[in-house]
C-alpha cells in the first residue's frame, strides 16, 4: 500500500511536471512567435469566388502550422515567404459558410501558440448586381486635404509623421472626410451625380503625403482624414443624396513607409534596382512594337520618386493582395466605381487579371484607369475589347480621355487652323472608331495634376463658358474639378500646391465662404450660374447621356455638333470666334431641315433657325423644335 501510495504520488507530480513543461514550452514559443498582422482584416460569405489568401505577418510566424477546425472554411495550402515573418494562407469560404467567427489555429510542435478570430460578414443586399456610373452621371473630382476642414482636432496625429502646416503649399492642409461630408449637399444641390475623391488611405511619410499617393496601409483610412467609420458614412450619405462614389487606387506603387518596408515577404515583392532607378514616364512603350526591352523595363520597373516603391504585379501574391483589396473595398465601403492610378505604369498582365476578377464579382461595376498617352490610339489599348487586335484584353471599363485634355490646353486661344482652335477637338472625336465603346471614356478638361482649366483659357471667363458648354454636352462621362465652378486658378509650372488650393469657405478662419453665393464674386456667381444650369438641365437628358452625336467641321473657329434620339434633337453651337457668327441652317439640313425654331437652355430665349447669330465667344445648347 505504501508503495502504490508513492507510485501514485510520483505519477501525479509526474504529470504536474510535465503539464508545466508544457505549458511553459507553450508561452516560450508564444513569446518567440508573434501575430500582428492579418489582411485582409475580414471577409464574407456568398462571394461567387470561394478562393481567399490571407496575408498573415508576425515574428517567425511561418514556424506555425495554421489550422481552423469550424466547418465552412477550410484551408487548402499555405505559403512560406523568403522572410519567415509571413505566411500566405489560401482558404475557401464554402458556399455553405455562415456568417460569423472563424478561429485561426496556429501550432508549434502541436501546441496552440496563437489564435486569430477571423470574422466572415453577410454580404450587402443587391451587392452583387450594384451598378457602377456611366455616362448618364456627371463626376465632380474633389481633392480631400484642399477642400474643407471640418475636424480641426485630426489636423495632425500623433503617430503620423506629417504634421499639417497651412504655411507651406506642399504641406497638410487639414481638409477631411467630416469636411466632405459637410458640403454634400453642396455638391448635390450644384448638380452633380458622383464624386470622385483622391486617395484617402494611411500615408504615413515624413513628408509631402497630403496628396495620398503614398500609400502605407491598403486597409486604413488616414487618421488624418478621419476612421473607416467616418468615410461609411460619407459613403452612405452621398448615396442618400443620389451621388455615387469612386474611390482612388493606386497599384502600381506604394509608399515608403509601408509597414511592409522593412520586412518585404520575397525580394522580387517590389520592383528593385542596385540602386534608385527613376520610371522614364513613357507609357507608350508598353505596345511599342520596335520598343528595346531597356526602355519597356525601365518605365515599368522604374520607381516614380524616392519615396514611392514600384510593386511587382507579377509576384503572384502580390497582385492576388492588391486584387482582393480592391474587392474588400468594393465590398466592405459599398462603392460605385474605381478610378486606377497609373494603369500603364504596373505589368499589364497582372493588371488584367486584377479588372478580370473585379468584374467577375460585380459585372456591371465600373472601373477608369488613368492612362495619361496623349493619342487616342494609345488610350484605346486600355479599354476592354481590344478593338486594335493587339492580343490583349484589359477588362476595364472605361479610360480617361487624355487626348482631349490637351486639346483644351490650347483650343480656346488659337485660331482655328488644320488642326488648332476647335478644330482639335473636332479632331480628337474623329478618331473615336480607335475604341472599343468610344461612349464609355472619361471627358475632362483639367485634374488635381496639371494647370486649371481657368489658367488653360487665359483667365477668359467666356472661354471657360465654351469648355464647360463642349465638356457637358459631347460623347463620354465628363469629370470637372472641385473649383472650377469658381473660376480657382492654378499653375502648374508654380508647383502642384497652386492647382491644389485650398476651396476658400472650407476652413474656419477663412475670409469668405465661396460655398456660399454670398461669398462668391459677382463673377464666380457668373460662371457657378453657367455650370449649374447645365448639370441640372444635363441630369434628365437620355439624348445627352445614350443619343447619337453627329459634327460638323468648324468654319470661322465655330463649331457645331448635334445630339439626338428618335424623340429628342439638340443643336451645339461654340463660337470660338472674336466676331459674332451668322450661322446658314441650311449647311446642317441632315440634321436640323426638320426645325424652324430652337430654345436655348443657357437663357431660355426661342431663335429662328433661318435667321440664327451667335455672338462672339458665346455658345448656344439648342432644344429643336
Amino acid at each position: 500500500m505504501i508503495f502504490q501510495h508513492r507510485l501514485s504520488m510520483n505519477f501525479k507530480i509526474f504529470t504536474a511536471l510535465l503539464l508545466l513543461m508544457l505549458l511553459s514550452n507553450a508561452s516560450l514559443y508564444s513569446q518567440q512567435i508573434t501575430l500582428d498582422r492579418v489582411e485582409p482584416p475580414f471577409w464574407w460569405v456568398g462571394m461567387k469566388n470561394e478562393n481567399l489568401q490571407l496575408l498573415v505577418y508576425g515574428k517567425s510566424i511561418s514556424l506555425t502550422k495554421p489550422e481552423i477546425i469550424t466547418p465552412g472554411l477550410s484551408i487548402v495550402k499555405v505559403t512560406k515567404a523568403e522572410s519567415p515573418n509571413y505566411l500566405f494562407v489560401d482558404l475557401v469560404v464554402s458556399s455553405g459558410a455562415t456568417p460569423g467567427i472563424y478561429t485561426l489555429l496556429f501550432k508549434k510542435d502541436g501546441q496552440t501558440v496563437q489564435t486569430f478570430d477571423y470574422e466572415l460578414k453577410a454580404r450587402r443586399a443587391g451587392s452583387v448586381n450594384r451598378k457602377g456610373f456611366d455616362q448618364s452621371d456627371v463626376i465632380y473630382l474633389l481633392f480631400p486635404d484642399r477642400f474643407a476642414n471640418g475636424n480641426p482636432g485630426n489636423d495632425s496625429h500623433p503617430e503620423m509623421l506629417d504634421k499639417a502646416d497651412r504655411t507651406n503649399p506642399d504641406g497638410r492642409q487639414g481638409g477631411d472626410i467630416q469636411g466632405m461630408i459637410n458640403k454634400i449637399d453642396y455638391i448635390s444641390d450644384l448638380g452633380f451625380t458622383s464624386i470622385w475623391h483622391n486617395p484617402l488611405l494611411e500615408n504615413n511619410q515624413a513628408k509631402y503625403s497630403y496628396h495620398g499617393y503614398a500609400i502605407s496601409n491598403f486597409y486604413r483610412i488616414d487618421p488624418r482624414f478621419g476612421t473607416n467609420d467616418d468615410y461609411l458614412r460619407f459613403i452612405q450619405l452621398s448615396h442618400d443624396k443620389g451621388l455615387k462614389v469612386i474611390k482612388d487606387m493606386i497599384f502600381n506603387h506604394c509608399g515608403s513607409g509601408h509597414w511592409w518596408m522593412n520586412d518585404l515577404p520575397w525580394q522580387d515583392w517590389i520592383n528593385q534596382f542596385e540602386s534608385y532607378t527613376r520610371s522614364n514616364f513613357r507609357a507608350g512603350t508598353v505596345f511599342d512594337p520596335y520598343v528595346s526591352e531597356y526602355d519597356q523595363n525601365l518605365f515599368q520597373r522604374g520607381w516614380f520618386d524616392t519615396n514611392m516603391p514600384d510593386l511587382n504585379q507579377n509576384n503572384p501574391f502580390m497582385i492576388n493582395y492588391l486584387t482582393q483589396n480592391s474587392i474588400w473595398w468594393v465590398e466592405y465601403a459599398d462603392l460605385d466605381g474605381i478610378r486606377m492610378d497609373t494603369y500603364p505604369y504596373p505589368f499589364k498582365e497582372g493588371m488584367a487579371q486584377w479588372a478580370k476578377r473585379l468584374m467577375d464579382e460585380y459585372p456591371d461595376f465600373t472601373v477608369v484607369a488613368e492612362s495619361w498617352l496623349t493619342e487616342p490610339g494609345q488610350v484605346a489599348t486600355w479599354q476592354r475589347g481590344d478593338k486594335l487586335g493587339l492580343g490583349y484584353e484589359s477588362h476595364v471599363t472605361h479610360v480617361f480621355d487624355f487626348p482631349m485634355y490637351e486639346a483644351f490646353r490650347f483650343a480656346f486661344n488659337e485660331q482655328q487652323g488644320w488642326n488648332s482652335g476647335l478644330v482639335r477637338f473636332y479632331n480628337i472625336l474623329s478618331q473615336d472608331y480607335l475604341y472599343q465603346n468610344p461612349s464609355e471614356i472619361v471627358i475632362f478638361s483639367d485634374n488635381h495634376d496639371g494647370d486649371r482649366i481657368f489658367n488653360k483659357v487665359n483667365k477668359d471667363m467666356r472661354s471657360l463658358k465654351l469648355a464647360m458648354t463642349f465638356l457637358l454636352t459631347t460623347r463620354g462621362v465628363p469629370q470637372i474639378y472641385n473649383g472650377t465652378e469658381i473660376m480657382m486658378a492654378g499653375d502648374e509650372k508654380v508647383g502642384h500646391g497652386d492647382v491644389r488650393k485650398p476651396f476658400p469657405g472650407g476652413w474656419p478662419d477663412d475670409n469668405r465662404d465661396a460655398f456660399t453665393r454670398d461669398g462668391r464674386t459677382e463673377q464666380e456667381n457668373e460662371i457657378f450660374d453657367h455650370i449649374h444650369t447645365l448639370l441640372k438641365w444635363r441630369k434628365s437628358k437620355s439624348v445627352i447621356h445614350y443619343g447619337r452625336l453627329t459634327h460638323f467641321i468648324p468654319h470661322n473657329n465655330t463649331y457645331i455638333y448635334f445630339r439626338y434620339n428618335e424623340t429628342e434633337k439638340v443643336m451645339v453651337i461654340l463660337n470660338n470666334s472674336d466676331e459674332e457668327q451668322k450661322i446658314d441652317i441650311r449647311q446642317f439640313a441632315e440634321l436640323a431641315g426638320g426645325n424652324s425654331v430652337g430654345v436655348n437652355i443657357l437663357d431660355n430665349t426661342t431663335y429662328q433657325l433661318n435667321n440664327l447669330k451667335v455672338p462672339a465667344k458665346t455658345g448656344f445648347i439648342l432644344e429643336l423644335k
